[in-house]
């Protein structure tokens, strides 16, 4: 008996209170807070839909905020809202849309209070790589006659090949 009452007694006798330290669980927090700052600022992110594979280019220049027209293989939308489809568009007579240009037109498009010049209106065409060009140029040929002066086209950047060179050992 006096074995079990000595047991229990150091096993009551020596409960320790469980700690958190929480000291290092910040500090992986605060760096992996700023790598996501350091890292998130280059990218420059344009709406994509999963029925637009857009193609590669080497081209480095960064997309700006614009009005996005996207072409699917079925269907062409301004700002996420439906306009036509491709059919309509490859049957329809003439280089310019009217529904297209109709959408672009209206001011609650480009979120603009006053007319801009010709010039500073931009569009971003993300057509996908599948699509006949007659389809991509009347979509241009529409955004140029709704005052749009400058038109890009998305594309992925293709990542290059890392040289032998620029490759360092430790």
């Amino acid at each position: 008996m006096s074995f079990l009452r000595r047991l229990r007694r150091i096993h009551v006798g020596e409960r320790a209170q469980a700690q958190l330290n929480l000291i290092p669980m910040i500090d992986i927090l605060s760096v992996l807070v700023s790598f996501l700052l350091v890292y998130s600022t280059d990218v420059e992110v344009v709406q994509n839909a999963k029925g637009v594979a857009i193609p590669q280019s080497t081209a480095e220049v960064k997309p700006r905020q614009s009005v996005v027209v996207m072409i699917t293989k079925d269907q062409l939308f301004v700002q996420g809202e439906l306009v036509a489809s491709v059919a309509d568009i490859r049957n329809s007579p003439g280089t310019l849309l009217e529904p297209l240009q109709k959408v672009l037109e209206r001011p609650s498009v480009t979120g603009e209070d006053v007319v801009q010049s010709a010039a500073s209106r931009e569009v971003t065409v993300m057509a996908d790589k599948s699509l006949p060009y007659e389809v991509v140029k009347k979509v241009m040929a529409t955004c140029t006659a709704a005052s749009f002066g400058s038109i890009s086209l998305a594309v992925v950047e293709k990542e290059s090949p890392v040289s032998a060179g620029a490759v360092q050992s430790d």
